[in-house]
């Protein structure tokens, strides 16, 4: 807790004494190198290329704010091919890319679902791309704007470093119907370091790559509207450590991954390979029923190998499979598409190999046999508001440390025990928005679960009936050890507006709470928090006055 109040009242000193800078898109031309200090918070007007043969240096702790507009009025930083940016934050100290509106002392003033408040972050380059062009035009910026180009024939092209960055609430439409990603990856190479780098808040997908081959590390994406990992256009970067949080009410595809357009069997093939995700979906109880885990289509291959996927209203995976030409499904068989060793657990289409698997029995055949577990991974604690409570590393007994998939040897991937995008590191904590907003568990980064039961055998939260209710409902769980049990009831913005059971004793067996809020607490969604000793598990619920 100290940490994190040290950390707002040093961000506080800086902004007080910053000088507020406006940037244009004539500011960075060729040929220049620019320096962004973190004792200036800087004013993007509009598109802001940074210009081919430039470079644009930001120092840890920077904060960057684009204005709000539509259109030709949005706001964007876009490196252009040919250029580099190299923003270098810090745990200590991140660059924060933000909306103007956003006032970094007060962690609460946007509010959580806001979104599309400004554009985005675009980098482009020089790898390939398998459209039939060998180069494309980057969505939402004119196509008489040549600086909008990407795409050549250098899969080892050079963009630069985004390093512990966090870009906020961004998104809007910035021409012909097009939202704009979080951070848009055109043709990027693999040479481009992407490491510690959060987006919230996206109206838009998270991050969408086109083409290219850069690879990522340490990748937070929460509460964003569409996709989040969105890939297209013969993808082939590296991913590992990847952690996607969606919101209880938005948010589609964790993962969406498309191989190609113009055309679809164009070459080079996707084949993208992601290692060590931690994918968190609205809930298996939400109604965004739209929400599901991944979608490979477009004759796209790929890799997710030891990671986790859970609480998904939706279904867990769809495979593409055409009565002709090339398809997802063809990859899948010839092995360019590889889905093994990962937990699946907990879906409100159903909690079976078949619906899972999107009632095709060819792709439940496939999970099975590459080693995919239907099991609990026995996470922490799972929570998508702001009450301190998400700490998504799995608990000592959990099966995240049983049958990995063998790393490659190939200098990037880290050869680590555990399935899903945290071991015993917490390394979403100190830098993150969801950390600042309040989030993430207080907690060092030690192990988790020393000296407590095991989650799977302990307790159970069973829901609540009816939901939505009014003007009472029951929460039922059942617990299978003596123990002390918190049953609390929070609101849409965190706030605890009941105690139902304050670390009371219980014995072993199931228990009915009859929650039946007062005539001051309004129609909304809730959420309920049971405690049994250091573990939490969350549901929500419905009051329809």
């Amino acid at each position: 807790m100290f940490y994190r109040i040290f950390l707002v009242l040093f961000l506080f000193i800086d902004l007080l004494f910053a000088a507020d800078i406006q940037v244009f898109d004539d500011d960075i031309k060729t040929g220049d190198t620019v320096l962004w200090t973190s004792d200036n918070v800087y004013h993007l007007n509009g598109f802001v290329f940074v210009d081919s043969g430039a470079v644009l240096k930001i120092e840890a702790g920077t904060v960057i704010k684009g204005k709000p507009g539509q259109g030709e009025n949005a706001s964007a930083l876009i490196i252009a091919r040919g250029a580099k940016i190299y923003a270098e934050g810090t745990r200590e100290k991140p660059i924060i890319f933000t909306a103007e509106a956003d006032d970094l002392t007060k962690p609460d003033d946007i509010p959580l679902d806001a979104s599309g408040l400004w554009g985005g972050l675009i980098l482009l380059g020089r790898a390939r791309i398998n459209t039939a062009a060998g180069e494309g035009h980057i969505e939402g910026i004119p196509e008489t704007e040549p600086r909008g180009a990407y795409g050549g024939n250098n899969d080892h092209d050079n963009s630069g470093i985004l390093r512990y960055v966090s870009v906020r609430y961004g998104g809007t439409d910035i021409g012909a119907g097009n939202e704009i990603n979080g951070i848009t990856f055109g043709a990027v190479g693999d040479s481009t370091v992407v490491d510690y780098v959060e987006v919230f808040g996206n109206n838009d997908d998270g991050m969408e790559f086109f083409g290219g081959t850069v690879c990522l590390k340490h990748i937070v994406l929460a509460y964003n509207k569409d996709d989040n990992f969105d890939t297209d256009e013969g993808f082939r970067g590296k991913g590992q450590f990847l952690f996607v949080l969606q919101s209880p009410d938005f948010g589609d595809r964790a993962g969406e991954h498309d191989g190609g357009t113009e055309p679809e069997d164009g070459t080079p093939y996707a084949k993208f390979t992601f290692f060590n995700a931690t994918f968190i979906g609205s809930g298996v109880n939400s109604s965004n029923l739209d929400n599901m885990t991944l979608k490979i289509r477009d004759n796209s291959g790929g890799c997710y190998c030891n990671s986790i996927f859970t609480d998904f209203a939706g279904i867990g995976i769809d495979i593409e499979d055409l009565e002709s030409g090339a398809d997802s499904r063809e990859r899948l068989e010839c092995g360019d598409l590889l889905i093994k060793n990962n937990i699946w657990w907990n879906f409100g289409k159903g909690n079976d190999w078949l619906t899972i698997a999107h009632n095709k029995e060819w792709i439940k055949d496939s999970l099975l046999a590459m080693n995919n577990v239907l099991e609990d991974p026995l996470l922490k604690s799972i929570s998508r508001i702001n009450n301190k409570m998400l700490d998504p590393r799995p608990s000592n007994n959990s099966p995240a440390f049983e049958n990995l998939t063998e790393y490659p040897e190939d200098g990037f991937f880290e050869k680590v025990n555990f399935k899903g995008a945290f071991g015993k590191e917490l390394w979403i904590k100190g830098w993150t928005f969801l950390d600042n907003a309040g989030f993430i568990v207080n907690t060092q980064n030690t192990d988790i679960n020393e000296n407590t039961n095991d989650i799977k055998t302990s307790f159970e939260l069973l829901g609540n009936y009816p939901n939505p209710f009014n003007p009472s409902t029951k929460i039922v769980f059942s617990i299978h050890k003596p123990s002390k049990v918190e049953l609390s009831v929070y609101n849409i913005m965190g706030e605890k507006v009941a105690t139902l059971l304050n670390n009371s004793f219980h014995t072993a067996g199931k228990y009915n709470v009859v929650w039946n809020p007062s005539d001051n607490i309004g129609s909304g969604t809730y959420f309920y928090i049971l405690r049994v000793k250091d573990s939490v598990k969350v549901g929500k619920m419905i009051l329809l006055r």
